[in-house]
């Protein structure tokens, strides 16, 4: 019997999932009735692949700046250490469609983007840590996966 944790994606199954995903990994609801949604958005298949370094910084920019355009009342998006996928923190927005159609728009931002956001040294701790076409392919293969975003499970699939 495995032990329950603390972090909600340390008790997930990392062998069962089937990337890319969406999932609505957490709720969190504040005393005032405000409620938190945490997104699990899984570019790639745990363990098996994953986004290289330059490339995940510049996503992260990108996705950062541009999923604000997309989607109203966005806390924070944060890539996984695993570098796998990202973390979505959305307040009072339990809406998969809504999450989904944001999460393309945005990726589409990123593949006709010109340049990486705030990638200066003014503006990033790592500046010179960034691959924008690195960052065009992740989104590419994001995107590619999308009629099964809504799959979490390998076995679901049929």
């Amino acid at each position: 019997m495995v032990k329950k944790m603390n972090v909600e994606s340390f008790n997930l199954d990392h062998t069962k999932v089937a990337a890319p995903y969406i999932r609505l990994a957490s709720i969190i609801k504040g005393d005032s009735g405000d409620v938190i949604y945490k997104y699990d958005l899984r570019f790639k298949q745990p363990n098996k692949e994953h986004m290289q370094m330059p490339a995940l910084h510049s996503i992260e920019h990108l996705m950062a700046e541009n999923i604000r355009n997309h989607l109203d009342n966005v806390i924070d998006i944060s890539p996984m250490g695993c570098q796998t996928g990202f973390y979505l923190a959305v307040l009072n927005n339990d809406s998969f469609e809504d999450v989904s159609t944001a999460i393309e728009k945005t990726l589409q931002d990123v593949l006709e983007a010109d340049e990486v956001p705030a990638c200066n040294e003014v503006q990033c701790g790592w500046a010179e840590s960034h691959n924008l076409e690195g960052a065009k392919q992740i989104a590419k293969d994001m995107l590619s996966g999308k009629e099964e975003w809504h799959i979490i499970f390998q076995d679901e699939q049929k």
